[in-house]
């Protein structure tokens, strides 16, 4: 007799949470899925699951049930996954802090830069008292799309994916759990090395403001191959090493942005802008036609935001994450440093480097 596979409950029915769901559906596992939109929960029960189509996983993966009720879909489930912009983690965290079970694992998939953190933070807030496993993914395991309602479209899918579980003590059993529908994810050291290597915030702003004259130009473009140019490229890796030295102070060894090019999808070139353009997966990946999108919104506030809070405490110089953050304020009138995931809200702040990394490793401030 086979054993009994785990319930899947996802948070979000966006692009990622749509494609998930159907993937799980397709493999066999029970699933189900919340959003606060109604045409989508509809969409999806009249069909009874999720299409994939025009991809790397096509098929139709049958869903449990899609509900407006988040307590309904996350009771009885062992892994809830929650795929959503980073925007919106407060208030799924808020949330679920209220309707959580022991024994589950709160899966938050991806993270963009300290999630678990804030999610821990929250939890502890809202006087959470049911025993779970917070945890979380270094970026989306899909590069994909969502067509229509009910229908997705996974366009590739990473070779590999960084998992780390708060506290680390916790990852192998989390690993464990996911690698059951995932096999692609595995282990990494805590969630400061997770969201240290979230690639996001490291290949959306730049590239996002650089082509601010484009996006306004009204023209169809690709985001990775019209949009990352040799300068532009070249001015994100610059960047990137900045992430890196960040890290270093907090123990971590940190790939480069070209290496993960190469671990994920297996793409080469001299340069960014040549790799970009090895990544199959980003053939129908369009430009933006507005400057207000997630690559900035998100990704500066939950991304780069959190990496200058980081380098502050460790006094790491990051001149070109600063001028990216001061930039994408500056042009869209935010204040995107006091607006994102400052040490307050991940709950590390008057904390030392030391007693953070007891606490990621540990679970004990």
């Amino acid at each position: 007799m086979s054993a009994k596979k785990d319930v899947w409950a996802i948070i979000g029915a966006g692009n990622g949470g749509q494609s998930a769901a159907g993937h799980l559906g397709v493999q066999g596992f029970q699933v189900r899925i919340n959003d606060v939109v109604k045409e989508t929960i509809d969409a999806i029960n009249e069909q009874g699951g999720i299409y994939l189509e025009n991809g790397v996983v096509n098929g139709f993966g049958k869903v449990e049930f899609a509900s407006l009720d988040m307590a309904k879909v996350v009771d009885g489930a062992d892994i809830v996954m929650v795929i959503a912009p980073a925007l919106y983690h407060k208030t799924i965290a808020t949330d679920l802090a209220k309707v959580v079970q022991d024994g589950q694992i709160v899966f938050i998939h991806p993270s963009a830069t300290g999630a678990a953190l804030e999610f821990y933070n929250i939890f502890e807030k809202e006087n959470c008292k049911a025993d779970v496993v917070l945890s979380e993914a270094m970026s989306l395991l899909y590069a994909c799309r969502s067509p229509k309602r009910g229908t997705a479209s996974i366009k590739g899918i990473k070779r590999k994916l960084m998992v780390a579980a708060l506290p680390a003590n916790k990852t192998e059993m989390v690993v464990e759990k996911l690698t059951k529908a995932f096999p692609e994810m595995y282990a990494g050291r805590n969630v400061l090395e997770t969201s240290f290597e979230n690639l996001n915030a490291v290949v959306h702003p730049t590239p996002t403001l650089f082509n601010t004259s484009l996006i306004e130009s009204g023209r169809k473009w690709k985001y990775y191959y019209d949009g990352i140019t040799k300068s532009i490229g070249d001015y994100v890796v610059e960047l990137d090493k900045e992430r890196m030295e960040i890290a270093k102070k907090y123990n971590l060894d940190l790939n480069s942005v070209m290496d993960w090019y190469d671990i994920l999808y297996d793409a080469h070139g001299e340069n960014l802008a040549e790799t970009v353009s090895d990544v199959k997966a980003y053939a129908e990946i369009t430009g933006q036609e507005s400057i207000y999108t997630r690559y900035v919104l998100e990704d500066i506030p939950m991304g780069l935001v959190p990496y200058k809070a980081l380098a502050d405490l460790a006094g790491v110089k990051i001149e070109r994450i600063e001028t990216i953050i001061n930039l994408g304020s500056q042009l869209l009138n935010k204040d995107f440093e006091n607006e994102g995931r400052t040490l307050k809200r991940m709950g590390i702040d008057g904390m030392t480097i030391e007693e953070i990394l007891h606490f990621v490793e540990t679970g004990e401030k």
